[in-house]
């Protein structure tokens, strides 16, 4: 500072500087065939990564029109064909306008579209009705095309006989392409998300409270990042935020997959697909505690470190037993078969009740009455012993040492206390003043109640986690899970 440079200097090699150039391939070429060899390597990338998207590409390709899974397919050609079948009123109301003149004949014929798309477009919105939404859409059409081509062309019978062998020739190709040809099953990708999503859950609560025990809080995050949710070193979160939007693909693959015939390892007929629906609903229940205990986190107010470290052992307990549960249900539904794990059971509740009492026996660490030290990063049990032993075995000077403690206490309070300007004003007072003590000690209060938020909102994920096991047991009962007792 004070104008002068700075004496630490940061050798670049050469290569290192050329590969960071613009359309500089990893080898470290450059030029347009880098940056074209780069695109390729990125679109193999993205196909190694879901085999699916190329299977589906070379299936549209093949087949010229939109494929799904099976079961999409099924749904779609049965909604397809019965639409077709009803629209084949049109043909009545044409020849009956036929009959009634070239005057009335236009008149006829409008006043039938609009009651046809009144009538298909009020019934579709009705709930038992919304599976078929697609067949609505296709009787609308259909009548469309067959009365208005029936009146230009003059021939109804005729245009209908068209449409109905259009329809024919394109399901027919649709469904063998779809059925012989790399074949997607909607029941599959539904176990598939399912258990991902349990994997999620767990990974995502393990590395939040991982983060929230050993971050001492000095590292605090933007406030923009904070509201936009970029956490770009919390990869499981992310995955545990799309789990809670995932109640739409879920109901969509569950009523595909009940249009598909017995396969693989769903051998049996009326697979119970609702239930799939049901625990992704009760595992969405407990991924919001985790999203809750993630916003502690992250939260402008925090519990001071040597509170948190206090209690490390029994939060990490519990966390750990708890996320190995939810892994686990992960892991039956994967194998589908039925294990008790009886002990891992007893390790969560007794994890559980541990952490319950040990806030409830060192509650007074929470209350405003106690005073801890702002300089230590050692658990409240061992703060006098380590804060001598850190005292007397520095070397650093006196003044230096007491210049770096001070600073780290001021920095430490404003990070812990809200709001930052009563803090201020408290420190530029020297911390004399009778005025903010008792603020600033409410303050320091609800810092430290910021702690019990988090341990109770675990307490919590573990009894929403009952709820789950029940949704967990009653798929495996109705789906025939293969037994297994440990």
């Amino acid at each position: 500072m004070n104008g002068k440079r700075s004496g630490i200097q940061t050798n670049i090699s050469p290569a290192a500087t050329k590969s960071n150039l613009p359309g500089t391939s990893k080898e470290g070429g450059i030029g347009p065939f880098s940056s074209c060899k780069a695109w390729l390597w990125s679109v193999w990338d993205f196909a190694k990564e879901d085999s699916n998207r190329v299977k589906f590409a070379f299936k549209v390709g093949l087949a010229m029109r939109m494929l799904f899974s099976q079961g999409a397919t099924f749904n779609r050609g049965f909604n397809r064909a019965l639409g077709s079948l009803l629209a084949g009123i049109a043909i009545a109301v044409a020849q009956l306008a036929l009959q009634c003149g070239r005057v009335t004949e236009p008149i006829i014929i409008g006043i039938s579209i609009f009651l046809i798309g009144a009538i298909a477009s009020f019934m579709k919105l009705w709930p038992s009705l919304v599976p078929y939404e697609y067949g609505f859409r296709v009787i609308l059409f259909t009548y469309c095309l067959i009365i208005v081509a029936g009146y230009r062309m003059g021939n109804p019978i005729r245009t209908a006989m068209d449409r109905l062998y259009s329809i024919a020739i394109g399901g027919l190709v649709a469904v063998l392409v779809n059925v012989l040809v790399f074949p997607i099953w909607a029941g599959e990708e539904l176990h598939k998300e399912l258990v991902d999503s349990f994997n999620s859950v767990a990974d995502s609560l393990e590395e939040c409270v991982k983060k929230y025990l050993e971050d001492d809080g000095l590292d605090h995050p933007e406030f923009s990042r904070t509201v936009m949710d970029e956490f770009p070193d919390e990869p499981d979160y992310r995955r545990c935020k799309s789990t809670l939007n995932s109640s739409a693909k879920l109901e969509s693959l569950a009523i595909s997959a009940k249009w598909e015939p017995p396969h693989g390892r769903f051998r049996h007929f009326s697979y119970p697909w609702s239930e799939y629906v049901k625990v992704g609903a009760a595992l969405r229940y407990c991924a919001y505690e985790v999203m809750a205990l993630h916003g502690v986190l992250h939260s402008e107010i925090q519990a001071p470190y040597n509170l948190r470290l206090t209690f490390h052992s029994e939060i990490h307990e519990a966390a750990t037993h708890a996320a190995e549960r939810v892994r686990s249900l992960g892991e039956d539904i994967g194998d589908m078969k039925r294990t008790l794990k009886t002990s891992l059971l007893k390790k969560l509740h007794s994890s559980t009740e541990r952490l319950q009492r040990a806030i409830a026996m060192h509650s007074y660490l929470l209350t405003s009455n106690f005073d801890p030290p702002d300089n230590s990063s050692e658990p409240l049990t061992k703060l006098s012993h380590t804060f001598s032993t850190t005292l007397s075995t520095t070397r650093t000077p006196p003044q230096q040492t007491e210049s770096y403690h001070e600073m780290r206490r001021k920095k430490s309070r404003r990070l812990h206390s809200w709001p930052s300007m009563e803090v201020d004003a408290f420190e530029e007072e020297g911390g004399r003043s009778m005025e903010f003590l008792p603020r600033m000690r409410a303050f320091e209060s609800t810092a430290a109640l910021s702690l019990a938020n988090f341990t109770s909102l675990l307490v919590e994920f573990v009894a929403r986690l009952d709820r789950l096991v029940e949704a967990v047991a009653e798929l495996s009962k109705m789906a025939q899970f293969k037994h297994e007792g440990v």
